[in-house]
């Protein structure tokens, strides 16, 4: 059943959330300029590379903006430490205010509707941090990638980089089940406002 809840409530999301998206990417056009979506490549089930969309919420990379290139873009380092974080100096105020709230990952409800991801699952991991996993990491590809899982209602707002804790991926693979699917997303609510709140 999860597979056509998950679509059938990420369109009707998707329709619902409509007006709010119109308005989030007329501010990121109008404070940002182009792009207004940004496009990656992530790791969905059974190891399938699938395009994720996202709002925009960093400054343009040096290749669109060569002025911003020393403010805009830290060290790889540096970039470790600042990920997800509020003073990573990449993100724009709009930018902030879209983490904060969650609203710059709305575009993936599309990736939901389309049957790449689904509302609850390990989050969707980059393809090259993907080519370094071990054997036993590759478990967390049974089940389609989500939007939000235990990593947002656990650690969101800790020192954690989400990469770094495959355990969690692999807890909900092991224990999925509709109830734990609606229970996380309950809680995904309650910590999205708390986390927007001190943001």
């Amino acid at each position: 059943m999860k597979p056509a809840l998950d679509r059938l409530f990420g369109t009707l999301l998707a329709l619902v959330a409509a007006p709010l998206i119109g308005l989030v990417a007329l501010a990121v056009r109008t404070t940002m300029g182009a792009p207004v979506l940004v496009r990656q490549q992530r790791v969905g089930q059974h190891g399938v590379v699938f395009t994720m969309y996202k709002f925009r919420s960093m400054h343009p990379d040096r290749r669109q903006a060569p002025d911003r290139r020393q403010e805009a873009r830290p060290s790889t380092a540096d970039r470790r430490v600042c990920h997800k974080s509020k003073d990573d100096p990449r993100i724009t105020p709009l930018g902030r205010s879209l983490r904060a709230w969650s609203l710059d990952e709305l575009p993936q409800l599309w990736n939901v509707a389309r049957g790449d991801m689904s509302l609850v699952g390990p989050r969707p991991e980059l393809v090259h941090l993907v080519a370094g996993y071990a054997s036993w990491q590759h478990d967390r590809h049974a089940v389609k990638p989500g939007l939000t899982g235990l990593w947002q209602v656990t650690e969101r707002g800790s020192d954690a980089l989400m990469h770094e804790r495959v355990d969690l991926d692999l807890e909900y693979v092991n224990r999925l089940s509709f109830r734990m699917d609606v229970w996380l997303m309950l809680r995904t609510v309650l910590v999205m406002f708390g986390a927007a709140r001190g943001y």
